[in-house]
This record gives C-alpha cells, sequence and structure tokens, in this order.
C-alpha cells in the first residue's frame, strides 16, 4: 500500500515545473527529441546519486558543511544563469536554432547526447535542494519493521522511473508540436522565454536560504 501512496506522489512531484523541466524543454527545443532524452537521463541519474547519498547518510554531511552547501549553491545558479544568456544571446543574433532532426553525423550525435546528459547530471548535482528533498521525501514512505537501506534503495528506483516516464511523455508532447516549433520567430521566441526563466530560476537558487 506504500508504494501506491508513494508513486502517486512520485507523479504529483513530476508534474510540477521546475529547474529539470526548464532545462530539458530547452533541450529538446533546440536540439530535439534525442537530446531531450539525453538531458533527462542525466538529471535522473542525478536524482538516483542524491538518494542514494541519502540512504547512506552522506547528503547529510553535505547539507552540514556551510561551504559545501555555498559553493553548490552557487555553481548550481551559475550554471542556471549561463544557460539562460546563452539563450538569449541566441534569440538576440536571430539565428535559428539547428533542426530538431538526426544531426550530419553518429559522432555529431554522440557529442550532443552526452553535452545534453553531463548538463542534466549538473543541474541536478549542482542542487542542494534535491538533497535537502531526498532527506526529507524518501524517509517518510518506510513503513515500520522493515529494511530501512533495502527499502530507501526500492522507493529510489521507483521515483527515478515514475519521473522518467513523466518526462518521456513530456519530451514526446513537445516533439508532437515540432514543426510550430522549427518557425524562426517561435524558436527566438522560445528561446527568450527559455533564457528569461532560466535567469529566473538561477537568481531564485543563489537567493534562496536554507
Amino acid at each position: 500500500m506504500f508504494l501506491v501512496a508513494f508513486v502517486g506522489s512520485c507523479i504529483l512531484l513530476a508534474m510540477i515545473p521546475g529547474v529539470s523541466t526548464a532545462v530539458i524543454l530547452r533541450q529538446t527545443i533546440r536540439s530535439g527529441r534525442a537530446s531531450g532524452v539525453a538531458a533527462t537521463a542525466g538529471n535522473e541519474t542525478g536524482i538516483f546519486l542524491w538518494a542514494m547519498a541519502a540512504v547512506f547518510g552522506l547528503s547529510a554531511l553535505v547539507l552540514a558543511s556551510e561551504v559545501a552547501y555555498g559553493v553548490m549553491k552557487a555553481v548550481g545558479a551559475v550554471l542556471l544563469v549561463v544557460m539562460g544568456v546563452q539563450s538569449l544571446w541566441q534569440a538576440r543574433r536571430g539565428q535559428a536554432v539547428r533542426d530538431a532532426g538526426p544531426p550530419e553525423s553518429e559522432q555529431e550525435a554522440a557529442r550532443g547526447w552526452r553535452r545534453s546528459y553531463v548538463l542534466g547530471l549538473a543541474t541536478c548535482g549542482a542542487n542542494p535542494k534535491a538533497a535537502v528533498f531526498a532527506m526529507s521525501f524518501l524517509p517518510q514512505f518506510v513503513p515500520a519493521g522493515v529494511n530501512v537501506p533495502a527499502t530507501l534503495t526500492l522507493l529510489a528506483v521507483v521515483w527515478v522511473v515514475v519521473d522518467t516516464l513523466w518526462y518521456l511523455a513530456f519530451i514526446w508532447m513537445v516533439g508532437r508540436v515540432g514543426a510550430v516549433f522549427s518557425r524562426p520567430a517561435v524558436r527566438r521566441r522560445l528561446e527568450q522565454v527559455s533564457g528569461t526563466v532560466l535567469i529566473g530560476l538561477g537568481v531564485r537558487v543563489a537567493m534562496e536560504a536554507r
């Protein structure tokens, strides 16, 4: 029964727009579904690592250090602001983002997917709020009298699976309206919107208290 409640909570959480949604949307619009999936894989890797850190108490050590917390928050904020500025610069230059179709070569495709993966992983990994959330969210669903580490690991896997399925559906929906996004004027406007959102999220991360 606790798994049913947990899955329901994961679905609701996945539907709340945030940093991950903005980054995955940006990569999907700019480089197509494959890049969006790669960014999702990176993000979910980060979520799972934070969940495992919570299982073994490592995230508590990170959060106990003011310096470590501050550095992570600064890195995450800078990363978001840089991505936002890049989007605004692209829109200002009036350059169409490259087609959402496959790149010219497999080597180029692999580089693009790696960049999107690392971007998703870095965004999640540099977000100290992810550590706080993992520590406070997962333990609430652990029943009494069970193996706590094993149960927390199971919950972490379920969390990642639900999150991944949601973002895959989200990427698919974005891809369905790809013809609209392919118009230069629409692409520029989306770059402006995504850039503004990312900068705003970066500022929010930087200004948030612990």
